[in-house]
């Protein structure tokens, strides 16, 4: 079971200021969780690095989720475009572009609200973290929380990489609030 430290604030940069300082005390992280209490928001920073050993490969994952309201009904789901999708592109697979040519031309975005999706994405520095980064997914997922039987939405992104670096982890992290403070005003 892992134990998540926790960092409060109003600020991101008052947080972000405790986080720093505690990931940079780890000399090597290989697994950290943190509970990030901003302004009524909750999100939980998940880094998991395993190097593998032996004939094994390793994988290393971070991710940033925090609890979405129930009454959400809305849905999108954004990943990075690759091999598969182009195939699935040339037999009829929708892709939404939402007019921001490069966003769009690498990102793959399904969605059943288009002008919604669009409004999420209208921060260009926001767009700037999602174009550049790789091996991610980002959405609204539903499932189950703390071991109960209770379904609940999730803003969740999920990357195949063990991010350590505390300045890229708040880029990341700015741009995951951004849209979650987006998603809790609808």
């Amino acid at each position: 079971m892992e134990s998540f430290k926790t960092f409060t604030g109003n600020t991101a940069d008052e947080i972000w200021q405790q986080l720093t300082v505690d990931i940079n005390s780890n000399a090597e992280v290989f697994e950290y969780y943190a509970l990030i209490n901003q302004a009524n928001h909750k999100i939980k920073l998940a880094i998991d690095i395993d190097l593998g050993g032996g004939f094994e490969g390793g994988m290393a994952t971070t991710t940033f989720i925090a609890a979405l309201p129930d009454h959400h009904d809305f849905r999108f789901a954004l990943h990075e475009d690759d091999f598969i999708d182009d195939i699935g592109k040339f037999f009829g697979m929708q892709d939404v572009e939402i007019g921001y040519p490069e966003f769009d031309r690498r990102l793959v975005i399904k969605t059943n609200d288009e002008t919604r999706t669009k409004s999420l994405f209208e921060d260009s520095k926001v767009r700037a973290v999602f174009e550049r980064m790789e091996n991610f997914d980002f959405g609204i997922r539903h499932h189950t929380a703390n071991d109960s039987d209770i379904e609940q939405y999730f803003l969740e992104l999920n990357i195949e990489d063990g991010i350590t670096d505390p300045g890229e982890l708040r880029l990341i992290y700015d741009a995951f609030f951004t849209v979650l403070v987006i998603l809790e005003n609808y």
